[in-house]
């Protein structure tokens, strides 16, 4: 009772000093309008349908996303399951952005049970992934991030496709707890009513599942119909509070954590108190979000603000909590061998696509098919060029990297590589003006290296150990998406070319710019070639790495910098592309490259077979108008993947 009280008065303290950030009112007339008086000027209207409507959706939306984070967590006996780990928040994102774009007046009237129904879709693949095994590990984590770039590659590409929401999209997805009037705390509060009859019904399934599932189901809980009511309410909580300010990452996941450390036992304790705390963090959260805002020229989302306090602070939980042990799974089944004509195979099919992309495509007076004149020729071959390396490049980063970690749902996306490629090109148009790809490599290699020395910094006490790089790199991938996303919501004039970019697009690839790209990929594989023993070691495991004598450390960390500096060349070039470096070497091994030299090889070979598929598709599928490359390897390439795990867990 004491830890409720002390934290319900600090909960009082923030709320009364958030409402003086933005008010001149004096303490005396802001408690005449809280005791029913009406405004009489514009300080009072801005106090008494901005400033108290904004700090009461934080305290219920906060209060909201903890709860869903604490039944969650409890649920699956894993406490790094959150709404966002397990894909909830993309698929939210998704169904709200589809019933948008269809009809806004629509998503004003249904947008809940819009959202509601891709956080459905979003967390049914995840645990289809994970499988039962696999829920109380990494693995459902990683599931969850493959679900994530998957649903917010759709989502980006309708977006993008529809420039005219484009900032109104960005600045939702950014998580915005501004307000303008009551309408939006009108709307969630009813929606939020069945919250004291949750924690009421759950505590008892919740307290049976703490003593393991076959006590459970021996005191007679009917697990499965108790199991699957708590995730959908968990759900509808997650999607309602979605819904009504966009998305706000890390709090259900970092609330429950928070409440174990202060002293939560019971389930029922621990709902309770993850409600207050996640209203608590949502708020301070918020309060720093305005002081930054009085400080910068723009507008801090609250969203933001959640991911740069949330991400270092579930990196330190992790680092003092989680074991670091594996959460790898075995990699899939396929061929034993390489069938002998699999190489010729892999050769062929780059070529046909290649001229394809060259020599068929629509016009104005229909299909063509022939070799081009010298202007188009000009404008194709770097887009293929550019195309093929990239696919390789990313195929080679990722194999490497799946081996690092032994875990195929490993890729760079998931190390934050790419976000640190990413962010770094971002923040050097929004400061310094100029195009995206004026940049350059070393810009797009100064962000990756950074998020690498971090994950070095970080995972230095783990001796590296994989499953805690992967954690960390999830996080900072979170944080630093979450100040992309900020910068696109300022809406500038550059925009809309980054967000083109950001897709992953080879329109405007020159011609050094494509030999460079080649360059640095032809590079890249044979420096992994090179490595291969150091790779078939560490795959292995630790302990036999150590015990033929490699210095596993500091192969890993060559091993990382390689990755790296494949993966910011790529997203220099192109801009970030997801799924490409974690199929590819998927379908290597599918296919019977079991070794590390043929999975480099036929991965690099399914790698450009599937980039240069893509960037023709997307030239041709909405003539005139075009699908970025990188996205369409996304939708294409993931929906693949997650329908191979799937139908593997299904068997």
């Amino acid at each position: 009772m004491r830890r409720y009280c002390l934290t319900f008065l600090l909960l009082l303290a923030v709320v009364v000093l958030h409402l003086q950030v933005d008010t001149s009112l004096s303490i005396p007339d802001q408690f005449e309008l809280l005791l029913g008086a009406e405004p009489y000027d514009f300080a009072g209207y801005q106090y008494w349908f901005s400033s108290l409507p904004r700090v009461s959706m934080a305290l219920l939306v906060g209060g909201a996303m903890g709860l869903a984070g604490s039944m969650l967590q409890q649920l699956l006996q894993n406490s790094l399951v959150s709404p966002m780990t397990l894909g909830a928040s993309s698929g939210a994102w998704l169904g709200l952005v589809i019933i948008t774009l269809v009809s806004p007046s629509l998503a004003a009237l249904w947008g809940g049970w819009a959202a509601l129904l891709g956080a459905m879709l979003a967390v049914m693949l995840v645990l289809v992934i994970a499988g039962r095994s696999g829920l109380r590990g990494l693995s459902v984590v990683l599931a969850g991030m493959a679900v994530n770039l998957l649903l917010g590659a759709l989502a980006s590409g309708l977006v993008l496709l529809n420039e005219q929401y484009a900032r109104n999209l960005f600045i939702w997805g950014a998580g915005d707890l501004a307000q303008t009037d009551w309408d939006g705390v009108t709307w969630l509060l009813p929606r939020l009513w069945p919250l004291p009859l949750l924690m009421l019904l759950a505590a008892r399934p919740l307290t049976l599942l703490r003593l393991g599932e076959t006590a459970a189901q021996g005191r007679g809980m009917n697990l499965l119909p108790a199991m699957l009511l708590l995730i959908l309410a968990s759900l509808w909580l997650t999607s309602v509070s979605i819904t009504a300010v966009g998305l706000i990452g890390f709090i259900g996941l970092l609330t429950p954590n928070l409440a174990r450390l202060l002293g939560t036992r019971t389930a029922r304790d621990e709902m309770g108190y993850s409600l207050l705390l996640g209203g608590l963090l949502l708020t301070v959260t918020d309060l720093l979000a305005l002081l930054f805002s009085q400080w910068s020229v723009d507008m801090v989302p609250s969203g933001a603000a959640a991911a740069l306090i949330g991400a270092p602070a579930l990196i330190w939980l992790a680092r003092n909590r989680l074991r670091s042990e594996e959460a790898g799974r075995q990699l899939p089944q396929g061929r034993q061998q390489l069938h002998p004509f699999t190489g010729g195979a892999l050769i062929l099919s780059v070529v046909l696509l290649a001229g394809l992309s060259l020599t068929l495509a629509p016009g104005a007076k229909g299909w063509h098919w022939g070799w081009p004149d010298d202007l188009i020729l000009s404008l194709r071959w770097p887009r293929v060029v550019a195309a093929a390396s990239a696919g390789a490049a990313l195929a080679v980063a990722g194999a490497v990297l799946q081996r690092l970690i032994r875990n195929p749902l490993a890729s760079p996306d998931i190390l934050g590589l790419s976000a640190g490629a990413t962010l770094a090109l971002v923040m050097s148009v929004m400061l310094f003006g100029g195009a995206v790809r004026e940049a350059g490599p070393l810009v797009a290699l100064g962000g990756s290296l950074m998020v690498l020395a971090l994950l070095l910094l970080l995972g230095r006490r783990h001796q590296y150990a994989p499953g805690m790089m992967a954690l960390t790199g999830i996080s900072l991938a979170a944080l630093l998406e979450a100040v992309v996303q900020f910068s696109l919501a300022r809406g500038t004039q550059d925009t809309t070319a980054i967000l083109g970019w950001l897709a992953g697009s080879t329109y405007r690839i020159s011609s050094s710019q494509a030999w460079l790209l080649m360059a640095g990929t032809l590079s890249g594989l044979l420096l992994a070639l090179l490595a291969r023993r150091a790779l078939t070691l560490i795959s292995i495991g630790d302990d036999y790495a150590a015990g033929r004598g490699l210095d596993k450390s500091r192969a890993r960390i060559l091993l990382l910098l390689l990755v790296a500096l494949l993966t910011a060349l790529v997203t220099s070039m192109l801009g970030p592309v997801a799924f490409v470096g974690l199929l590819a070497p998927h379908m290597a091994s599918l296919l019977g490259a079991r070794r590390v030299v043929p999975q480099l090889l036929v991965a690099a070979g399914v790698g450009m077979s599937l980039m240069l598929l893509a960037d023709w598709s997307g030239r041709i599928l909405i003539w005139p108008q075009q699908i970025p490359a990188g996205l369409l390897a996304s939708v294409v390439g993931g929906s693949y993947f997650i329908w191979l795990l799937a139908r593997r867990r299904l068997h």
